[in-house]
């Protein structure tokens, strides 16, 4: 590790969230057009024990850059439960007329909402009662724009429905937290890795991994090697990269539990991309709850490893995601957050050096938020949401009035985070 010195972020501006009730989760979009992103706030139903039987949706608010409150659906819950598991509710562009609709579960159904008021524009029976882990929005069937969903339940099962929301098929097996789709083929329509199934388009299992234990937390895809192939890289009870093919090329068994990878080019001195991880290496009851200490890690694109954390405080929930754009011709970045210990979030470079630190504790999400060619960070909590860029801006100024596309990572929000990485 060198010595860099940590920078302060701009706060560009804050926004009370306590109209939106307790424990929500922030996704983004530029839901009414305006060219600048809005937040919407998804607070989850009161159930308490997500181990079995995942969330469904209490309410929904949304709120502007500057702290407007722009519509709400459902009615907050005080008592409403914890991020234990995801919510199911995206933010995208699903019918392909430029305006984005935001999807979720509902009182036992499917809702699609326009996303400029909230209004309900329709609502559809569920596959199966338990079908309402996460929502992924793909393309399978090789249509213009992704408008097909895949709903899963906690651990077992899959269902596809197209985009007139009929069932396609059913997957049963392993699937982990958050299938990833991503057309490997280059046939115009998604492949599904389902934890450790890859499945065509069609629900076909094309081949599984069979020796890996547990379950996958998290899917990336991206060309690791600089091969000109994709590869696909799991985290769970190791961390593993196979070819689009399913041969093994690499496995990373130095890890407690690898809850947590991230790809990136976070090496510029190294070829092909880096994989950072997350390992708990500690987790234990102590009679009052679950404690311990977790550690982040960086891979090579051959899997070996690069530096690992000695951390000296508790905190074993660490999430992280790779953040590119924070600042103009910066590197791909780490952002960790729900550190614990006493550790803020902050930004990490590929030597293991914090870069930058929020001064606010909370969950994160991060985009272009007005299309400035950079990438800010919101920090929230049951209150405020904290904006944070790496250089002055007037929020009431980036407005700009042409609609801001949806990228394919904030149309597949999880508490798990996978993805794609060029």
């Amino acid at each position: 590790m060198s010595s860099v010195t940590t920078k302060e972020p701009f706060l560009l501006g804050t926004v009370n969230l306590q109209a939106a009730g307790p424990n929500c989760k922030v996704l983004l979009g530029d839901l009414n057009g305006d060219g600048r992103m809005e937040l919407l706030l998804v607070q989850p139903d009161n159930r308490q024990d997500v181990r079995y039987i995942p969330h469904q949706v209490q309410c929904l608010t949304a709120y502007d850059l500057e702290g407007n409150l722009l519509w709400q659906t459902g009615r907050p819950d005080p008592g409403a439960g914890r991020q234990g598991s995801d919510y199911p509710a995206q933010i995208a562009d699903i019918d392909g007329d430029g305006r984005l609709e935001v999807i979720c579960v509902m009182e036992d159904r499917l809702h699609i909402l326009n996303g400029h008021d909230g209004s309900v524009r329709s609502t559809r029976e569920l596959p199966d009662p338990h079908a309402h882990d996460c929502i992924i929005v793909a393309n399978l069937s090789g249509a213009a724009h992704a408008g097909d969903l895949i709903l899963k339940d906690r651990y077992h099962r899959l269902w596809a429905l197209d985009r007139e929301f009929k069932l396609l098929w059913t997957h049963q097996g392993n699937p982990g937290h958050f299938p990833w789709v991503y057309d490997l083929d280059g046939d115009g329509r998604d492949e599904v890795m389902a934890g450790y199934d890859l499945l065509d388009h069609d629900g076909k299992l094309l081949w599984s991994c069979h020796d890996l234990d547990d379950h996958a937390d998290c899917i990336w895809v991206g060309d690791v090697n600089g091969d000109g192939e994709p590869e696909l890289v799991i985290g769970g009870s190791v961390t593993v990269m196979y070819d689009r093919h399913g041969r093994e090329l690499w496995r990373y068994e130095g890890s407690v539990e690898s809850q947590h990878i991230a790809l990136g080019r976070f090496r510029t001195d190294l070829p092909g991309l880096q994989i950072a991880g997350l390992d708990r290496l500690v987790r234990e009851d102590d009679g009052k709850g679950l404690i311990g200490k977790d550690a982040l890690f960086l891979l090579d694109s051959e899997g070996k490893e690069l530096w690992k954390e000695d951390r000296k405080t508790p905190g074993w929930l660490t999430i992280i995601e790779p953040l590119r754009g924070w600042a103009e011709d910066a590197p791909d970045y780490i952002l960790a957050y729900r550190r614990g210990g006493g550790v803020y979030p902050g930004l990490y470079d590929g030597s293991m050096n914090t870069v930058v630190e929020f001064p606010s504790e909370g969950y994160a999400v991060h985009a272009d938020l007005w299309g400035s060619g950079t990438e800010q960070v919101i920090i929230y909590s049951n209150d405020t949401a904290s904006i944070y860029s790496s250089k002055h801006a007037k929020l009431s100024e980036c407005v700009t009035g042409s609609p801001l596309p949806q990228p394919k990572r904030l149309s597949s929000s999880t508490l798990y985070p996978g993805g794609e990485m060029k």
